[in-house]
Formats: structure tokens, sequence, C-alpha cells
């Protein structure tokens, strides 16, 4: 049964006719994985930046309609965590700015973000206002998160910091109605 077994190998190792398959094959195969590794970051990506959407929309409308209660940071934060679905580590890894705006001497947010930055304690709260009745606000979220082929270099190309976190970005403005 040896002898039938080493015979058989033996003659697929002379055979030549798969060759030029099998050379495709391995030319081929590691670039239709890397299009699925590509398309399974960038699904995570996208439903992720769905979620902390979701989440942003559902509280600012809470937020408006609720003027006589007098959030925090953590409750508006916590809040949005719970209505984005379950983001990863969501309350140690989402910072918030809140602002208001005067519509006709407009000025925006910073235009770098304030995220969690991993390695260092985090920063008192930047910009944060509650507003009053009839008064433009601006709240902007930031979610960093770890990207799920990091290792391929993909998250690279989403935009990660030095700890290899990327961050995505969602901004909300609405008007406090009155009480």
């Amino acid at each position: 049964m040896i002898t039938r077994l080493t015979h058989r190998l033996t003659r697929f190792r002379k055979e030549e006719a798969g060759a030029v398959y099998s050379l495709e094959f391995v030319v081929m195969f590691p670039l239709l994985l890397m299009a699925l590794a590509f398309g399974i970051e960038f699904t995570t990506h996208a439903n992720r930046q769905f979620q902390v959407d979701r989440g942003l929309d559902v509280t600012t409308r809470a937020i408006r309609l609720n003027t006589a209660t007098q959030f925090t940071h953590e409750d508006i934060r916590d809040t949005i965590c719970a209505n984005s679905g379950g983001l990863d580590e969501c309350d140690s890894k989402m910072r918030l700015e809140m602002i208001a705006i005067n519509p006709r001497d407009f000025v925006s947010l910073p235009p770098m973000p304030d995220c969690t930055d991993t390695p260092q304690p985090v920063n008192p709260v930047r910009g944060w206002s509650l507003g009053q009745q009839h008064e433009l606000m601006m709240l902007r979220a930031c979610y960093k998160f770890k990207p799920v082929f990091g290792f391929l270099g993909l998250g690279q190309l989403l935009g990660t910091d030095s700890e290899g976190y990327g961050k995505m970005v969602a901004i909300s403005a609405f008007v406090q109605e009155p009480r």
C-alpha cells in the first residue's frame, strides 16, 4: 500500500499539465484574500460610523426636547453609547464637544476633534456649554476604535494614530426647544 501511494505521489510530482493553473492560483489567491480583507474592514468601518451617527442623532433629539434637564458630558456620552448599538469600550473611547453657535457670527468647532488619547490621561472637557432656549448648539462626538485588520496595514488607509487606533467623527447641530 505504501509503494502504491509513493508511486502515485511520484507520478503527480512529475506531471506538468497543471503548472500554468497553479501559477495563476499562487498569484491571484493572495490578491483575492486582500480584496476580501478590504471589504470586511470597510464594512466594519461603515457600520461603526452608522452606529456613532445614530447614537448622536437620537441623543441630540432627547437633549433638544428636554431643555429643562441639565445634562453632563458623561450623561450625554453614556446616552450616545446606549443608543449606538454596542460600540466596543464606548464609555472610555468617546469624547464629546458641545458649544453654542451664533448663526449670525458663525464660529465653527476647532478643525481637529478632541478624541481620547489612550496612552495619556484624559484631558479636561474642551468646549462644553449646555445652551439655553432657542440657542443653536453644535455637538461633535469622536470615537476611537481598533481596526479589524490593522496588522495588514489597512488601518493606515483609514488613518490611525501611533497606538493603532482610528477615529471617526459625527457632528450634529440642533436648536434648544422652549420649555
